[in-house]
């Protein structure tokens, strides 16, 4: 029996491509699965566990867009050979790498957004415990970093999946804790608690996708909301059930929705205007 994904990835040609940027001390192999499943993209990850600073952080993700553009085709080795000037860019950022993506979109980098259990503004007031942390829990995660690593990584962990996830034995399918560097764990906290794109929300003029969980722990779906609320061209997905890890178990859910989405953003890009 033939396979209609591989089909389809044979016979339409690859013009437009996704950087994946990933979530705190997550590897970039997270995404493998939702990857699999859009099969009709060029998929380019980037290695955020080597970074030792916040600063290099920012630079590594800004360095893969620009590779990616389509001034730079051909440059990458993660990219297939297209027309220059036909190729698009995603970026699809993940709670962490979400604040990236708003990073890189605010400078016009992509042409369309997708943002995974994200945020604008990590650290949150009491008043707004709906969309995200207090600073103070960040700073006692730095503390514990330099006395018992696993135990932080495996305490944040327990909290990205929703209690019926867990139930439905979706906990062994998480990443396994270790692969980011120390450095990199404390530089990730470092954009967590500094990163703040609130005011450049409105700015943002690309299309974007948020696929939020209802019952994400990590970045409560208020964040989402917000999103929604303040981008101007945002289209959101909530999905019930589901924790921080909103892909985690429904990727052929998730990708069909990135699909249509872009297939009608695309459509956009091509009408001629009025």
């Amino acid at each position: 029996m033939t396979d209609p994904i591989r089909n389809f990835a044979k016979a339409e040609p690859r013009n437009a491509v996704i950087l994946w940027l990933t979530g705190w001390s997550m590897p970039e192999t997270a995404f493998a699965e939702l990857q699999l499943q859009l099969p009709e993209f060029d998929h380019v990850p980037v290695r955020l566990g080597c970074a030792e600073t916040p600063e290099q952080m920012v630079a590594q993700a800004e360095a893969a867009a620009v590779a990616c553009l389509p001034e730079a085709a051909g440059t990458h080795p993660g990219l297939a050979a297209t027309s220059r000037s036909s190729r698009k860019l995603l970026i699809a950022g993940w709670s962490l790498g979400g604040l990236l993506a708003l990073r890189l979109a605010a400078r016009g980098f992509p042409d369309g957004l997708v943002l995974l259990g994200a945020t604008a503004r990590f650290v949150r007031c009491t008043e707004q415990a709906d969309r995200g942390w207090p600073d103070a829990v960040l700073r006692q995660m730095t503390a514990a970093l330099a006395k018992d690593r696993p135990a932080v990584e495996a305490r944040f962990r327990g909290r990205l999946l929703s209690d019926g996830e867990k139930k439905a034995g979706l906990l062994p399918r998480l990443p396994r804790e270790g692969s980011w560097a120390t450095a990199a764990l404390l530089a990730g906290i470092g954009l967590l608690r500094t990163a703040n794109h609130l005011p450049v929300l409105p700015e943002i003029a690309c299309p974007t996708l948020v696929v939020h969980g209802k019952e994400d722990k990590v970045c409560p779906y208020g964040a989402a909301e917000e999103l929604y609320e303040r981008l101007p061209r945002a289209e959101i997905l909530p999905l019930e059930g589901s924790g921080h890890v909103p892909f985690l178990g429904r990727e052929a859910d998730v990708a069909e929705a990135i699909r249509r989405w872009w297939h009608g953003a695309r459509t956009a890009f091509d009408s001629p205007p009025l």
